[in-house]
């Protein structure tokens, strides 16, 4: 199976990033995580994209905040899919890396996914790896049958509350 990467702009990024690294070991999905950031090691972060097919990765996830730049400089270095996750922060509350991560050029693609949302970006390279691995969809959809009966269980409890 291939594995995901999942690169941070700063350690201060991992309570968020370690949901995304929860929910990739519930579908047994291989994962490193780096500390890269686009601006203060971009050598480090081009080196890591450039290599990362070659080295068995299938998809990476990008979280960063502020001016966000971290999921664009992957992009811009490898033809692998990249997941954006913009970071909240204390003076615009994520809306600038909101910004910055999903507004990228032509030719230049970054999935990106909701301020801190670590979990869907998770789920969406375990989707696309999915695409090539019948065993990982086969997980897929039953993590999403489970979630199906969750809901529906919620629901006949508040009908059965307010329904009569």
């Amino acid at each position: 199976m291939k594995k995901v990467a999942i690169i941070m702009g700063s350690d201060s990024d991992l309570p968020v990033v370690e949901k995304a690294a929860a929910k990739l070991a519930e579908f047994d999905v291989p994962i490193e995580v780096h500390v890269f950031s686009a601006h203060r090691t971009p050598d480090q972060a081009r080196d890591f994209a450039r290599s990362a097919r070659a080295n068995g990765f299938g998809a990476i996830i990008a979280a960063a905040g502020m001016a966000a730049h971290l999921a664009g400089a992957i992009a811009a270095n490898t033809i692998l899919p990249v997941v954006g996750i913009p970071l909240k922060s204390k003076s615009l509350d994520g809306v600038d890396a909101l910004l910055s991560t999903v507004q990228m050029p032509s030719g230049i693609p970054v999935a990106t996914v909701g301020i801190d949302g670590a979990v869907n970006a998770a789920l969406l390279c375990v989707q696309m790896l999915a695409l090539s691995d019948e065993a990982l969809a086969d997980k897929l959809a039953a993590a999403r049958a489970a979630e199906t009966e969750k809901v529906l269980a919620k629901n006949a409890a508040v009908e059965a509350r307010f329904n009569h």
